[in-house]
Protein backbone atom coordinates (compact mmCIF):
# COMPACT_ATOMS: atom_id res chain seq x y z
CA UNK A 1 0.00 0.00 0.00
CA UNK A 2 1.35 3.43 -0.92
CA UNK A 3 1.68 6.24 1.59
CA UNK A 4 0.24 9.40 0.09
CA UNK A 5 -2.52 11.79 1.10
CA UNK A 6 -5.18 10.13 -1.09
CA UNK A 7 -4.50 6.68 0.34
CA UNK A 8 -4.59 8.00 3.90
CA UNK A 9 -7.83 9.90 3.37
CA UNK A 10 -9.52 6.91 1.73
CA UNK A 11 -8.49 4.55 4.54
CA UNK A 12 -9.46 7.12 7.17
CA UNK A 13 -12.89 7.73 5.66
CA UNK A 14 -13.65 4.00 5.49
CA UNK A 15 -12.47 3.49 9.08
CA UNK A 16 -14.51 6.38 10.49
CA UNK A 17 -17.59 5.52 8.43
CA UNK A 18 -17.51 1.92 9.69
CA UNK A 19 -16.91 3.12 13.26
CA UNK A 20 -19.81 5.59 13.21
CA UNK A 21 -22.21 3.11 11.61
CA UNK A 22 -25.71 4.12 10.60
CA UNK A 23 -26.64 7.68 11.51
CA UNK A 24 -29.21 8.15 14.29
CA UNK A 25 -29.82 11.78 13.29
CA UNK A 26 -33.48 12.79 13.12
CA UNK A 27 -34.65 14.61 10.01
CA UNK A 28 -32.95 15.29 6.71
CA UNK A 29 -29.40 13.83 6.55
CA UNK A 30 -26.64 16.40 6.06
CA UNK A 31 -25.07 16.69 2.62
CA UNK A 32 -21.65 16.39 4.27
CA UNK A 33 -21.60 13.32 6.53
CA UNK A 34 -19.73 13.20 9.83
CA UNK A 35 -17.17 10.80 8.32
CA UNK A 36 -16.58 13.22 5.43
CA UNK A 37 -16.32 16.16 7.85
CA UNK A 38 -13.61 14.47 9.93
CA UNK A 39 -11.72 13.35 6.82
CA UNK A 40 -11.92 16.88 5.41
CA UNK A 41 -10.65 18.32 8.72
CA UNK A 42 -7.67 15.95 8.80
CA UNK A 43 -6.77 16.71 5.19
CA UNK A 44 -6.82 20.45 5.88
CA UNK A 45 -4.29 20.12 8.72
CA UNK A 46 -1.99 17.69 6.92
CA UNK A 47 -1.85 19.92 3.83
CA UNK A 48 -1.16 22.99 5.96
CA UNK A 49 -4.04 25.20 4.81
CA UNK A 50 -4.99 27.28 7.85
CA UNK A 51 -7.68 29.48 6.25
CA UNK A 52 -11.02 27.68 6.01
CA UNK A 53 -12.18 29.82 3.07
CA UNK A 54 -8.96 29.10 1.17
CA UNK A 55 -9.20 25.42 2.07
CA UNK A 56 -12.67 25.08 0.55
CA UNK A 57 -11.33 26.66 -2.66
CA UNK A 58 -8.25 24.42 -2.54
CA UNK A 59 -10.10 21.07 -2.31
CA UNK A 60 -11.84 20.94 -5.74
CA UNK A 61 -8.57 21.74 -7.55
CA UNK A 62 -6.17 19.51 -5.62
CA UNK A 63 -8.45 16.70 -4.40
CA UNK A 64 -10.96 16.43 -7.28
CA UNK A 65 -13.83 14.07 -6.60
CA UNK A 66 -12.75 13.34 -3.03
CA UNK A 67 -15.69 15.20 -1.48
CA UNK A 68 -18.91 15.29 -3.56
CA UNK A 69 -20.30 18.19 -1.53
CA UNK A 70 -18.49 21.07 0.18
CA UNK A 71 -20.30 23.54 2.43
CA UNK A 72 -19.61 27.26 2.53
CA UNK A 73 -17.00 28.67 4.90
CA UNK A 74 -19.53 29.56 7.61
CA UNK A 75 -21.21 26.15 7.39
CA UNK A 76 -17.90 24.30 7.59
CA UNK A 77 -16.80 26.44 10.54
CA UNK A 78 -20.07 25.81 12.38
CA UNK A 79 -19.96 22.04 11.79
CA UNK A 80 -16.33 21.87 12.91
CA UNK A 81 -16.91 23.88 16.11
CA UNK A 82 -19.83 21.67 17.07
CA UNK A 83 -17.88 18.50 16.28
CA UNK A 84 -15.49 18.68 19.27
CA UNK A 85 -17.01 15.62 21.05
CA UNK A 86 -16.92 13.71 17.76
CA UNK A 87 -13.27 14.68 17.18
CA UNK A 88 -12.36 13.48 20.67
CA UNK A 89 -14.08 10.15 20.16
CA UNK A 90 -12.44 9.69 16.75
CA UNK A 91 -8.98 10.28 18.24
CA UNK A 92 -9.64 7.56 20.81
CA UNK A 93 -11.07 5.16 18.22
CA UNK A 94 -8.02 5.46 15.94
CA UNK A 95 -5.58 5.24 18.85
CA UNK A 96 -7.24 2.06 20.12
CA UNK A 97 -6.93 0.55 16.65
CA UNK A 98 -3.10 0.52 16.83
CA UNK A 99 -0.78 -1.84 18.64
CA UNK A 100 0.74 1.21 20.37
CA UNK A 101 -2.36 1.63 22.52
CA UNK A 102 -1.24 -1.23 24.79
CA UNK A 103 2.12 0.45 25.56
CA UNK A 104 2.96 0.44 29.28
CA UNK A 105 5.12 3.57 29.06
CA UNK A 106 3.53 7.01 28.76
CA UNK A 107 5.15 10.41 28.44
CA UNK A 108 3.39 13.49 29.82
CA UNK A 109 4.11 17.18 29.31
CA UNK A 110 2.42 20.49 28.64
CA UNK A 111 3.14 23.07 25.95
CA UNK A 112 1.86 26.63 25.40
CA UNK A 113 -0.96 27.30 22.95
CA UNK A 114 -0.88 31.03 22.32
CA UNK A 115 -4.29 32.64 21.67
CA UNK A 116 -3.48 36.35 21.42
CA UNK A 117 -0.79 38.98 21.89
CA UNK A 118 -2.26 42.46 22.12
CA UNK A 119 -3.72 43.73 25.38
CA UNK A 120 -7.11 44.60 23.80
CA UNK A 121 -7.34 40.99 22.59
CA UNK A 122 -6.83 39.65 26.10
CA UNK A 123 -9.59 41.94 27.39
CA UNK A 124 -12.22 41.50 24.68
CA UNK A 125 -11.64 37.91 23.60
CA UNK A 126 -14.31 35.29 24.28
CA UNK A 127 -11.45 33.24 25.73
CA UNK A 128 -10.92 35.73 28.57
CA UNK A 129 -11.45 33.94 31.86
CA UNK A 130 -10.25 30.60 30.43
CA UNK A 131 -7.06 31.68 28.70
CA UNK A 132 -4.50 33.55 30.79
CA UNK A 133 -0.89 34.57 31.08
CA UNK A 134 1.75 31.89 31.53
CA UNK A 135 5.50 31.48 31.26
CA UNK A 136 7.21 29.08 28.86
CA UNK A 137 10.52 27.98 30.38
CA UNK A 138 11.64 26.25 27.18
CA UNK A 139 11.60 29.51 25.21
CA UNK A 140 11.97 31.96 28.12
CA UNK A 141 8.88 33.94 27.18
CA UNK A 142 5.50 34.96 28.52
CA UNK A 143 2.38 34.15 26.50
CA UNK A 144 -1.38 34.65 26.71
CA UNK A 145 -3.41 31.57 25.97
CA UNK A 146 -3.74 28.00 27.19
CA UNK A 147 -1.59 24.98 27.86
CA UNK A 148 -2.03 21.71 26.02
CA UNK A 149 -1.46 18.83 28.44
CA UNK A 150 -0.68 15.75 26.36
CA UNK A 151 -0.19 12.14 27.42
CA UNK A 152 1.25 10.00 24.64
CA UNK A 153 3.30 6.87 24.03
CA UNK A 154 7.05 7.12 23.31
CA UNK A 155 6.18 6.73 19.61
CA UNK A 156 3.98 9.83 19.82
CA UNK A 157 0.51 8.24 19.78
CA UNK A 158 -1.85 10.52 21.75
CA UNK A 159 -3.49 8.69 24.66
CA UNK A 160 -5.43 11.63 26.09
CA UNK A 161 -5.14 15.40 26.33
CA UNK A 162 -6.62 18.50 27.91
CA UNK A 163 -6.54 22.27 27.51
CA UNK A 164 -6.24 24.36 30.66
CA UNK A 165 -5.37 27.85 31.76
CA UNK A 166 -1.60 28.25 32.35
CA UNK A 167 -2.23 29.18 35.99
CA UNK A 168 -3.36 25.64 36.89
CA UNK A 169 -0.58 23.41 38.15
CA UNK A 170 0.52 20.63 35.77
CA UNK A 171 0.26 18.05 38.55
CA UNK A 172 -3.35 18.99 39.28
CA UNK A 173 -4.23 18.77 35.58
CA UNK A 174 -2.69 15.29 35.29
CA UNK A 175 -4.73 14.03 38.24
CA UNK A 176 -7.87 15.65 36.83
CA UNK A 177 -7.31 13.99 33.44
CA UNK A 178 -6.97 10.55 35.01
CA UNK A 179 -9.99 11.14 37.29
CA UNK A 180 -12.07 12.21 34.29
CA UNK A 181 -11.15 9.07 32.33
CA UNK A 182 -10.43 6.31 34.90
CA UNK A 183 -10.82 3.55 32.28
CA UNK A 184 -7.43 4.56 30.87
CA UNK A 185 -5.67 2.85 33.78
CA UNK A 186 -7.70 -0.37 33.59
CA UNK A 187 -5.74 -3.45 32.46
CA UNK A 188 -2.40 -1.61 32.47
CA UNK A 189 -0.36 -3.39 35.18
CA UNK A 190 3.05 -1.82 35.72
CA UNK A 191 2.23 1.38 33.82
CA UNK A 192 5.13 3.87 33.86
CA UNK A 193 4.63 7.62 33.31
CA UNK A 194 7.69 9.67 32.38
CA UNK A 195 7.61 13.37 33.27
CA UNK A 196 9.88 16.33 33.98
CA UNK A 197 10.61 18.22 37.20
CA UNK A 198 7.34 20.10 36.97
CA UNK A 199 5.57 16.96 38.19
CA UNK A 200 7.49 16.67 41.47
CA UNK A 201 4.82 16.25 44.14
CA UNK A 202 4.27 13.94 47.10
CA UNK A 203 0.51 14.24 46.49
CA UNK A 204 0.89 13.12 42.86
CA UNK A 205 3.22 10.27 43.88
CA UNK A 206 0.64 9.05 46.40
CA UNK A 207 -2.20 9.44 43.88
CA UNK A 208 -0.41 7.31 41.27
CA UNK A 209 0.79 4.72 43.82
CA UNK A 210 -2.83 4.09 44.82
CA UNK A 211 -3.60 3.25 41.19
CA UNK A 212 -0.57 1.05 40.62
CA UNK A 213 1.20 3.57 38.39
CA UNK A 214 4.90 4.43 38.63
CA UNK A 215 6.16 7.94 37.92
CA UNK A 216 9.69 8.44 36.61
CA UNK A 217 10.92 12.03 36.80
CA UNK A 218 14.17 13.86 37.53
CA UNK A 219 15.00 14.66 41.13
CA UNK A 220 16.21 18.01 42.37
CA UNK A 221 19.95 18.51 42.65
CA UNK A 222 19.92 18.34 46.44
CA UNK A 223 17.94 15.08 46.48
CA UNK A 224 19.04 11.49 46.02
CA UNK A 225 18.59 10.35 42.38
CA UNK A 226 15.48 8.28 41.76
CA UNK A 227 15.80 4.73 40.35
CA UNK A 228 16.02 4.75 36.54
CA UNK A 229 16.72 8.47 36.34
CA UNK A 230 19.73 7.86 34.07
CA UNK A 231 17.36 6.74 31.29
CA UNK A 232 15.26 9.90 31.36
CA UNK A 233 17.04 12.18 28.87
CA UNK A 234 16.40 10.22 25.65
CA UNK A 235 12.79 9.53 26.68
CA UNK A 236 12.18 13.19 27.53
CA UNK A 237 13.34 14.17 24.06
CA UNK A 238 10.47 12.12 22.64
CA UNK A 239 7.74 14.36 24.06
CA UNK A 240 9.65 17.43 22.87
CA UNK A 241 9.72 15.98 19.36
CA UNK A 242 5.97 15.29 19.51
CA UNK A 243 5.33 18.91 20.52
CA UNK A 244 7.60 20.01 17.69
CA UNK A 245 5.55 17.94 15.22
CA UNK A 246 2.33 19.52 16.47
CA UNK A 247 3.74 23.05 16.29
CA UNK A 248 6.17 22.87 13.39
CA UNK A 249 4.19 20.68 10.98
CA UNK A 250 0.58 20.87 12.17
CA UNK A 251 0.52 24.58 13.14
CA UNK A 252 -0.72 24.02 16.69
CA UNK A 253 -0.24 27.67 17.73
CA UNK A 254 -1.65 29.04 14.45
CA UNK A 255 -5.11 27.67 15.12
CA UNK A 256 -6.96 31.03 14.72
CA UNK A 257 -9.59 29.99 17.29
CA UNK A 258 -11.44 32.87 18.94
CA UNK A 259 -13.88 31.03 21.20
CA UNK A 260 -13.61 28.07 23.59
CA UNK A 261 -15.44 25.84 21.10
CA UNK A 262 -13.30 27.07 18.20
CA UNK A 263 -9.98 26.60 19.98
CA UNK A 264 -10.98 23.18 21.33
CA UNK A 265 -12.11 21.94 17.91
CA UNK A 266 -8.99 23.20 16.13
CA UNK A 267 -6.63 21.65 18.67
CA UNK A 268 -8.57 18.36 18.45
CA UNK A 269 -8.39 18.62 14.65
CA UNK A 270 -4.58 18.70 14.82
CA UNK A 271 -4.34 15.88 17.34
CA UNK A 272 -6.67 13.79 15.16
CA UNK A 273 -4.44 14.45 12.14
CA UNK A 274 -1.37 13.29 14.10
CA UNK A 275 -3.22 10.20 15.33
CA UNK A 276 -4.47 9.38 11.82
CA UNK A 277 -0.96 9.60 10.37
CA UNK A 278 0.44 7.32 13.10
CA UNK A 279 -2.48 4.90 12.67
CA UNK A 280 -1.91 4.72 8.90
CA UNK A 281 1.86 4.40 9.22
CA UNK A 282 1.50 1.47 11.63
CA UNK A 283 -1.10 -0.18 9.40
CA UNK A 284 1.16 0.10 6.34
CA UNK A 285 4.36 -0.94 8.15
CA UNK A 286 6.25 2.32 7.74
CA UNK A 287 9.66 2.44 9.47
CA UNK A 288 9.02 5.87 11.07
CA UNK A 289 5.75 5.91 12.96
CA UNK A 290 5.29 9.66 13.28
CA UNK A 291 6.46 10.73 9.81
CA UNK A 292 4.09 13.15 8.05
CA UNK A 293 6.26 13.82 4.99
CA UNK A 294 4.24 11.57 2.69
CA UNK A 295 1.01 13.41 3.51
CA UNK A 296 1.89 17.12 3.52
CA UNK A 297 1.84 17.70 -0.24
Amino acid sequence: MTTDINTLLTALYVKIDDWLGASSRIGRPPKLTDAELLTLAVAQVLLGVRSEARWLRFVPRHLPGAFPYLPGQSGYNKRLRHALPLLQRAIRALARDTDLWAELVWVVDSTPVECGRSRPTTQRSDLAGWAGYGYCRSHSRWFWGLRLHLICTPAGLPITWALATPKIDERQVLMAILDHDPDLLVDRPGLLIVADKGYVSAELDHYLDERGVRLLRPSYRNRMPRPGEQFLKPIRQLIESVNDTLKGQLDLELHSGRSPEGVGARIAQRILALTAAIWHNRATGQPITRSLIAYDH
